[in-house]
């Protein structure tokens, strides 16, 4: 049952990820930083999807895809239309990887220690979905205040 809750729960996130790319009026934009906003709405979504496709895909899904962290926050002007596939091929991959798992792999250890703890899948997961949530906000706090 929680797997079921898991897949809406990403789903409905990552969905609106991509309403909030989609909705600057200019793609420029989407890399402005100012003042004391470090991160860029675009970078934002750079660190999200490669944070999903590592501890979901790679960890979990067995995808092979190999995650540059540093990346995430230097790279600058993809586009918008980029943006949002590479947020649509995280979809369907969370959702391929999730609709893998059993309530038995829930309650597994996580296979990588992320934290300074071992912890179970189920708890990671939705560990993951609460920093999904936390940059989604700030993606559109940044989008309502520098996309003008």
């Amino acid at each position: 049952m929680i797997i079921e809750s898991l897949r809406s729960l990403y789903s409905r996130d990552l969905n609106k990820l991509k309403t909030e790319i989609e909705a600057y009026q200019n793609e420029e934009n989407l890399w402005k930083t100012d003042k004391n906003i470090a991160n860029s709405g675009g970078n934002l979504c750079l660190h999200l999807v490669g944070n999903l496709n590592l501890f979901i895909g790679t960890e979990l899904g067995k995808t092979g895809y190999v995650r540059h962290r540093d990346l995430e926050f230097s790279l600058k002007d993809i586009p918008k239309a980029e943006l949002i596939e590479k947020v649509q091929a995280t979809l369907s991959m969370v959702d391929t990887v999730l609709s893998q798992l059993s309530e038995e792999d829930l309650g597994k250890e996580y296979p990588l220690v992320v934290f300074e703890d071992k912890m179970t899948t189920d708890y990671f997961l939705i560990h993951l979905v609460a920093h999904l949530d936390y940059h989604l906000g700030q993606i559109n706090y940044h989008r309502r205040l520098l996309d003008i």
